[in-house]
């Protein structure tokens, strides 16, 4: 068996709002859309999927408490990324910094509350 990706997914309960948000505010692509209630947005050469639930997802205020996080999206510049992020008016929950794990990261939170982080490698 070779695994050819992983694909992760995300709980929304307002899909349109979560396409917008991956879309306009972060850059990425409406992959595809299937009736009202699943979608896939692409982040260079990977997807990740959006699932319209009822109620907010659990598992959003577990990920925040307890420092994890929802999607980690490696790039090629932080900083540019943190600049192109602050202008399309997302708030960084963490700025731009080093970490003792060798990689430059920011925070952001997505309209749902989920917490990303974007790493750069040192």
């Amino acid at each position: 068996m070779r695994i050819l990706g992983v694909i992760a997914q995300l709980r929304t309960t307002d899909l349109e709002a979560s396409i917008d948000f991956y879309t306009s505010k972060l850059g990425l692509t409406l992959e595809f859309r299937f009736e009202d209630f699943y979608a896939g947005i692409r982040a260079g050469d990977q997807t990740f999927h959006l699932k319209h639930v009822d109620e907010k997802d659990p598992t959003i205020d577990y990920v925040e408490h307890f420092g994890h996080f929802d999607l980690y999206l490696m790039t090629d510049d932080v900083v540019a990324t943190a600049v192109a992020l602050k202008e399309n008016g997302v708030a960084l929950e963490r700025d731009v910094h080093d970490t003792d794990w060798g990689t430059t990261e920011l925070v952001i939170k997505d309209d749902q509350g989920h917490t990303l982080y974007f790493g750069q490698a040192r």
